[in-house]
């Protein structure tokens, strides 16, 4: 119950009662500096490349394609029981172009490695490759001709997930190692094309500067 019938409940302030000064000699604080501290409390100094790096890691895009059975591993994620969202890679992009993940799900025959490398190249940049499972890490039992040693030949691999098939755990497991690698990385910017300066005459030469249009 409360003291006033009107207030459903007391905070715990209300019910502690008036605050009591800890020290008598501790100076009041005026009207600025009150307000200066409740602002303080709000703000969060940070860097540039700190802001660009988390919002990477929390907004990954995977591709969505699969190759073999690792690939039922990796649908189970997008799914309630693992709920990838939480990391915030659940939006699996069905074109290249608009992905920057590409997780190589199950065992690349070297009919399909030029097909891989190709979307690997439509991705935009920065993109990251996850090898899932054995077979994409080294060619697994499929020890032959037909079948890729290791996607790492032909693109290049942040996080291998061992297994055959990985459960879903492992791949999760996986995106969070990315997440950490791209919140360690440093970001670049560009490649910017560089303007054409012309070339400054030395001094007492004659000769005109470069786009003048001086013949």
């Amino acid at each position: 119950m409360t003291d006033r019938p009107d207030l459903p409940f007391r905070t715990l302030a209300q019910a502690a009662g008036p605050a009591k000064p800890a020290n008598e000699l501790v100076m009041p604080m005026s009207e600025g500096d009150r307000i200066r501290e409740e602002l303080e409390k709000g703000i969060v100094f940070t860097t540039v490349a700190s802001v660009v790096n988390w919002a990477r890691a929390n907004a990954i895009w995977p591709l969505g394609f699969g190759l073999a059975c690792c690939a039922i591993e990796m649908m189970a994620i997008a799914g309630p029981r693992f709920d990838v969202s939480r990391f915030g890679a659940e939006v699996f992009r069905g074109s290249p172009r608009q992905a920057d993940l590409m997780i190589v799900a199950g065992r690349v025959s070297i009919k399909m490695a030029p097909v891989l490398r190709q979307l690997y190249d439509q991705m935009p940049d920065p993109k990251w490759v996850i090898a899932m499972g054995a077979c994409s890490s080294c060619g697994g039992v499929f020890n032959n001709y037909a079948i890729l040693q290791g996607v790492d030949k032909i693109v290049p691999v942040d996080v291998y997930v061992p297994g055959c098939p990985p459960r879903p755990e492992a791949l999760l497991h996986g995106i969070m190692k990315l997440q950490e690698k791209i919140l360690a990385s440093k970001p670049e910017l560009g490649p910017f094309p560089r303007k054409k300066r012309g070339t400054r005459p030395e001094a007492g030469s004659t000769q005109p500067k470069a786009g003048s249009g001086a013949a």
